[in-house]
């Protein structure tokens, strides 16, 4: 299946960020994962959007944000980040 880019922005020892890549990787999703923890000028490339609530995890496909853990959540659940993820959406 095409896919487009995914970036899980994450930090170190967040309950919340464990249980995002659980459930991307439980559904089947490629995604790479970028720690602003453990580097510091990830924080620094992280897209604005993100970075103005500093809230992690949150999720980028295609270098356009997509939402925190709840959105992806109710995304995954709805089946809409399916479309998302193949350009459909």
């Amino acid at each position: 299946m095409y896919q487009r880019e995914m970036v899980l922005y994450t930090r170190s020892r967040s309950l919340r960020c464990w249980r995002a890549k659980r459930l991307l990787g439980r559904a089947g999703y490629r995604f790479e994962v970028v720690d602003v923890t453990a580097d510091p000028g990830a924080l620094a490339e992280m897209p604005a959007v993100a970075r103005r609530g500093a809230a992690a995890p949150y999720v980028f496909v295609d270098r356009r944000p997509v939402g925190d853990m709840g959105t992806v959540r109710a995304l995954v659940g709805s089946g809409q980040l399916d479309l998302l993820l193949r350009g459909d959406l």
